[in-house]
């Protein structure tokens, strides 16, 4: 093979080739061409999108209820007893004063004899 000849397979190769090139590129800009398609493919990437998304502000929201939950429930039974604690001073709070009473009733007693 001399430099300038080419061969009639080599010529053939090319065109085979160039054709393939040509088909890929017809497709390309028919895959453009269409916005249809595009836009429905578009649609359908928003739409996964959120509903990815959706379903993460959902577990989120759903972490942090049971976080609020446990935390409702940790001061609604300390709250609970503080009342009954509360409860349990106030009935022993005459109980208290009537000592009192009676003790100081007795010193004064003890005092009046005494004189």
């Amino acid at each position: 093979m001399t430099g300038p000849e080419i061969s009639q397979e080599e010529i053939q190769q090319e065109i085979e080739r160039t054709r393939e090139r040509l088909g890929e590129t017809v497709e390309e800009l028919a895959a453009k061409a269409d916005v249809k398609a595009r836009a429905q493919a578009k649609a359908a990437d928003v739409k996964a999108q959120a509903q990815a998304k959706a379903a993460d502000v959902k577990t989120k929201a759903q972490a942090k209820a049971t976080d609020v939950k446990a935390q409702t429930q940790a001061k609604a039974t300390e709250l609970s007893g503080q009342v009954r604690r509360s409860q349990v001073v106030q009935r022993r709070w005459p109980l208290a004063v009537a000592a009192g009473v009676l003790v100081a009733a007795s010193v004064a007693v003890w005092r009046w004899r005494k004189k």
